[in-house]
């Protein structure tokens, strides 16, 4: 397994695995790019098995201080090796590196082996919240 990151988008090889990989892993949900784009100081983690992006990790400033794990996932096929932790330590250690204090993340009860890991590697509930769109929320966060 490779692990590479990114301080800004990646070249349009990389980016399209993403997406289809995000696309996997949140029920055809699509990411589009311009979003991506649009985060401030944007940190992009992978996982690559050969040249086949198979994990990934994306976050965010929030503020000087505070960084945002907003989105990540492994491929099905690659679950339960241990990629999921890799990229959580990694981008734990890049931000840390980078000078912020805190990580937060968003979860949903339903994602239940993010949350697990979320916990298991030190995030703390802090509140939860009901989404414009009706689901429910649980925000974590955690000290570097």
């Amino acid at each position: 397994m490779e692990y590479e990151y990114f301080q800004e988008i990646p070249n349009p090889v990389v980016m399209a695995s993403v997406l289809k990989l995000h696309k996997h892993v949140f029920d055809g949900a699509e990411l589009e790019l311009k979003k991506l784009e649009e985060k401030k100081n944007i940190l992009i983690l992978v996982a690559k098995d050969a040249d086949q992006v198979v994990g990934f990790k994306i976050g965010c400033e929030i503020d000087n201080q505070k960084f945002y794990s907003w989105l990540g996932g492994v491929h099905s096929d690659y679950r339960g090796k241990g990629i999921a932790s890799h990229l959580m330590r990694q981008q734990h250690d890049l931000v840390k590196s980078l000078g912020y204090t805190k990580i937060r993340t968003i979860s949903r009860n339903k994602r239940r082996e993010m949350l697990l890991l979320n916990i298991k590697f030190g995030f703390n509930v802090i509140e939860t919240f009901t989404s414009e769109k009706g689901t429910h929320k649980i925000v974590l966060e955690k000290e570097l």
